[in-house]
Order: structure tokens, then C-alpha cells, then sequence
């Protein structure tokens, strides 16, 4: 089953509607980004994280039948995996554990244009704190710009936002946090 690994996503769902134990192979592909994506966007401890991750999976698995192959398979996901983490907001109003780690830090912070004494005195915990301080629609936005790497036209998929929108909001975005931070 190695060449099952190199199929495209489109090829692997196909694959698993036709033999459901090939869904494993989807599962491997995508548990540890959509793992980090929740960690980022919500801020959760590792088994909560870990609940909203097998809720995601089932979801997916559910509604591999109306995945419509001419989209993009990952936006797709990440939108349930989205959706499922609001859901667990919605139910728990927590967020204990921060999964941040520093690399993603210097993303934003040369995304945010600031000069570069300023951008290299800013420290780890500020910037967290700032970013998690942001209306969700502006945290969500930078999550997947500049830590998930998403293009706009994927965030535009995930997040069921025109494209412009997608743009305005990552501008907002940035200059809130740029300010925000200024004024600290």
C-alpha cells in the first residue's frame, strides 16, 4: 500500500469511498497539520485538541461522499476541522494551553513590517497574547495566512469568505496587531 501514500488527495478519497479501510491513509496525511491548526486557532491542551481532532475525522469520513473532487481536498477539511473547533468553543469556554513555538512568531512578526529593532524586541508572550486578544475573524485569519501558510484563495475556502474579504480581513488583521502591539 506504499503508492496509496504518493496518490493525490482527490485519489485517496476516491480510494477510501470504494474501500473504507483506505481512509487510513487520509487520516496519516492530515492528522498532524489539522492537530496544529486546532492547537493554534483555539488554544486548547493536548486532549481536547485530540477530541475535536477524532470529531473532525468522523465528520470528514461521514461526508467523504459529498467532497466534490474539482475542489481542493485540504480546504475541505480544514473547513470541518474549523467548524468543529467553533463548535467546541461554543460548548467549553476555555482555552488553558498556548501551542505557539517560536518559529511562528518570527512569521508574524515580519509579516507586521515593524522596524527591526522593534520586531526583535518583542517577545514571544506578547505577541501570543496580543494575537489571542484579536476578534476571533482577525486571530483566524492570521492562523492561517501566516501559520498555516494558506493562500487566500484556500483561507476564502475554509472560512466560506470572498477572496477581497479574505484580503481586507488579513490587512485589518495586521494592523490591529501592529498597533496593538505599538502601544504596549
Amino acid at each position: 500500500m506504499e503508492k496509496t501514500i504518493e496518490k493525490t488527495d482527490q485519489e485517496l478519497v476516491s480510494l477510501a469511498l470504494q474501500e473504507k479501510d483506505l481512509f487510513l491513509y487520509i487520516v496519516k496525511r492530515y492528522q498532524d497539520p489539522l492537530l496544529r491548526y486546532i492547537k493554534r486557532l483555539g488554544n486548547f491542551n493536548n486532549e481536547d485538541a485530540s477530541d475535536i481532532l477524532q470529531e473532525t475525522f468522523i465528520k470528514i469520513y461521514k461526508n467523504l461522499n459529498a467532497y466534490n473532487p474539482e475542489l481542493k481536498f485540504s480546504s475541505w477539511a480544514y473547513r470541518i476541522c474549523h467548524n468543529q473547533t467553533i463548535n467546541h468553543f461554543r460548548k467549553n469556554a476555555s482555552h488553558p494551553v498556548s501551542y505557539l513555538d517560536p518559529q511562528d512568531f518570527s512569521q508574524i512578526k515580519s509579516s507586521l513590517n515593524l522596524h527591526e529593532k522593534v520586531a526583535n524586541s518583542l517577545d514571544m508572550k506578547l505577541i501570543e497574547e496580543k494575537m489571542y486578544q484579536l476578534k476571533p475573524k482577525y486571530r483566524d485569519v492570521i492562523i492561517l495566512r501566516f501559520l498555516e501558510e494558506k493562500d487566500y484563495q484556500e483561507i476564502s475556502d475554509i472560512l466560506k469568505k470572498p477572496v477581497g474579504t479574505v484580503s481586507t480581513l488579513i490587512n485589518r488583521a495586521k494592523n490591529k496587531l501592529k498597533t496593538s502591539l505599538l502601544n504596549e
